[in-house]
């Protein structure tokens, strides 16, 4: 699938163990994320930036992955630094609380994201999957994220079949009520078809005698790399956990 183009790599990154990468992902997240004070972020972003360059990902996928993140944070840009009663344009003023807010989503976002670009993108999604299992995840919620990730790409499909066929019949978007209609019942008839292709696959799976048990196929061996590399995912996240501290 085209969501695993980052997948494919010769580097160290791409070679660890699956488990290793999710603990490690996990804890520098959760450490970033609850973190407080710009150096906690900077020290984030700084090691997302050094976790991309060392798994040697492409420029121009990362640049496609971080569009929507800063797309987000400009938005936040353009509403949280300013507050009504200043004196500048439009009677706004800045609001160095909201400036610090937008500052933090900012870094925090993309420092969160280079993280799980480097750590949990450079594996193939049945890898990540296996990895949860091995980690003892409840055997439905691996499922669910299986079921999930394997039917994006047919309910994508799907909805571009139908829109193909509403364009075949000189269907325009219009900001009118026969637009709005068109595509409600396009909605509704994607959550039809798709109602109908998973009680389809239910029943191809029962027939393969599927009886609710995630069997792991694949089994990944734990080296000595991928104990270096964890016990140094295990300083990063204490350093990052003691600036956080610090900072608060």
């Amino acid at each position: 699938m085209h969501l695993e183009t980052l997948a494919h790599g010769h580097s160290l990154p791409h070679r660890l163990d699956p488990r290793a990468k999710l603990a490690a992902a996990i804890g520098l997240t959760l450490a970033t994320a609850l973190g407080r004070g710009l150096p906690v972020e900077l020290a984030a972003l700084g090691m997302g930036i050094a976790g991309v360059l060392w798994a040697r990902l492409p420029w121009r996928e990362l640049v496609k992955r971080l569009a929507p993140v800063n797309g987000f944070a400009a938005m936040m840009w353009l509403m949280l630094p300013w507050r009504l009663g200043g004196a500048g344009p439009l009677g706004l003023g800045l609001d160095p609380l909201g400036l610090t807010l937008a500052t933090d989503i900012t870094v925090k976002a993309n420092a969160i994201v280079l993280m799980l670009l480097a750590l949990i993108a450079t594996s193939p999604m049945n890898h990540i999957f296996h990895a949860l299992a091995h980690w003892r995840v409840p055997d439905k919620l691996v499922h669910l994220f299986i079921f999930f990730y394997r039917y994006l790409h047919v309910l994508h499909r799907e909805y571009h079949r139908l829109s193909l066929a509403m364009k075949a019949r000189a269907f325009a978007p219009r900001t009118d009520l026969h637009t709005y209609r068109s595509y409600a019942w396009l909605l509704g008839m994607l959550l039809v078809r798709s109602y109908d292709r998973a009680q389809r696959v239910y029943q191809a799976m029962l027939c393969r005698g599927f009886t609710g048990t995630y069997w792991l196929l694949e089994h990944f061996h734990w080296g000595r790399r991928d104990n270096l590399f964890l016990a140094g995912a295990g300083l990063a996240f204490l350093a990052l956990a003691a600036l956080g501290l610090m900072g608060s």
